[in-house]
């Protein structure tokens, strides 16, 4: 039958063969509503259903892998992480390290990692044998040490590695990246042209997308000597913006490239819009503070008076003020009307920053300046905002913007891609 049909069986038998969600998810990243979990009532996709997954883990040997995402730590830290790991060896990898400001040092970063974690009260990281890693899952910077520690526990207790996380911090990336590795042979494969007809052998044979929630199950991956690592479904924390926004939305929020942060001088009575997702603005009769935003780059971000804000975002939202990308009041009722919260930081002088208020899903603000800083953010109902010591204090000046009415440019003459920071 296939002879008569023109086919050739041993070139369809070396086809990827996709399902319509991971299709739709590796081509498009998109997906039905009703295959998308924390959108849907399909016990399958559940959060329940993920935590009986893990859950049981604290009752077996294993290496815990534990994936934060280091651009939205508050979001991507699992609140049941010490009971998913029990008495487990857990290894704290920070993902997407290579997103940060080149400034950012290493040593820096990873302790100011073990500070947080101290506060967030995650003890199950002081386990014998645990550690805290600085890694990137798409560039594969640190993942060699990292493995090598978690090879290294699993031969001393006799166990596999579990990867567990939250969703969208990167565990399957970095499953393709390990299978990648440990397959020389599919990187010289990929040769020749791109096209619409060959597009599926370049991508990772584990399902990735910016969509929280991709993978559904346990996926087993041979290490080698025995020993495997498994991909575990991503868990959803409450409060993430990224539960919100449609995958379109989700392209441009989750930062892809190194982030250009970007600050501005703001006086009481002015704020800056970001995008049409949030507001911060200075009130009070605070002196002016400056603004550094870690935001990724294709968020628009916009400078105005307060009193002008809701009348601008209402006639802009979806235009100039992205995301949402749609315009008009209805997406931003799908997304939530805004709650305000008010918080005083003091300053530490015009050195280093004082503090950062982040925006969990959205990245987060450094605040900077003399004095007491008096903060209303705005931002959709249920969103998490904290305040914590700052990751990046002494890169303020290094992004410090002007505006000129339409956009907002970078002090520095250009990013390292060669184009100006566009806010």
């Amino acid at each position: 039958m296939a002879e008569k049909m023109g086919l050739d069986i041993e070139l369809l038998s070396r086809k990827k063969v996709l399902c319509k969600r991971c299709h739709g998810l590796q081509n498009f990243g998109t997906v039905e509503q009703k295959l998308r979990p924390g959108w849907t009532d399909e016990p399958t996709l559940s959060q329940e259903q993920f935590r009986k997954l893990l859950l049981p883990l604290k009752e077996k040997k294993a290496v815990i892998l534990a994936l934060v995402d280091l651009f939205d730590f508050s979001g991507s830290v699992l609140p049941e992480l010490d009971e998913i790991a029990g008495d487990n060896p857990v290894i704290l990898a920070a993902n997407k390290a290579d997103l940060l400001p080149s400034q950012m040092g290493q040593n820096r970063a990873e302790n100011w990692v073990r500070r947080e974690l101290e506060y967030m009260d995650v003890k199950s990281i002081a386990n014998i044998g645990g550690a805290v890693r600085l890694v990137s899952c798409k560039t594969g910077f640190g993942v060699s040490t990292m493995m090598e520690k978690a090879k290294s526990l699993a031969e001393e207790l006799d166990c596999d590695i579990y990867i567990v996380g939250a969703a969208n911090a990167g565990k399957s990336t970095l499953v393709n990246y390990l299978l990648d590795e440990n397959n020389p042979d599919k990187k010289a494969a990929f040769v020749g042209k791109r096209r619409a007809g060959n597009a599926n052998k370049y991508k990772g044979s584990v399902t990735t997308s910016p969509l929280p929630g991709t993978t559904l199950k346990f996926i087993k991956i041979e290490l080698g000597g025995g020993r495997c690592v498994y991909d575990t479904p991503g868990l959803l924390i409450p409060g993430s913006l990224t539960e919100r926004l449609t995958p379109e939305e989700l392209k441009v929020v989750v930062p892809k490239k190194q982030v250009e942060p970007i600050t501005f001088r703001v006086p009481s009575g002015k704020c800056v819009l970001v995008g049409g997702l949030a507001k911060i603005e200075l009130i009070g009769d605070s002196k002016p503070f400056l603004f550094t935003f870690f935001v990724a780059n294709e968020i628009k971000l916009h400078p105005t008076d307060s009193s002008k804000a809701d009348d601008f975002t209402a006639t802009h939202v979806g235009k100039m003020l992205k995301p949402p990308l749609e315009h008009g009041v209805e997406r931003m009722k799908e997304i939530g009307e805004f709650e305000y919260h008010e918080i005083d930081i003091q300053g530490d002088g015009w050195k280093q920053a004082a503090a950062d208020i982040t925006l969990r899903g959205l990245g987060w603000v450094a605040v900077t300046g003399a004095g007491t800083a008096k903060v209303r953010i705005g931002i959709p109902k249920g969103i998490g905002v904290s305040v914590r010591p700052p990751l990046m204090p002494f890169d303020v000046w290094e992004a410090t913007a002007k505006y000129t009415g339409g956009r907002a440019v970078r002090k520095s003459s250009k990013s390292r891609s060669g184009k100006r920071r566009k806010g």
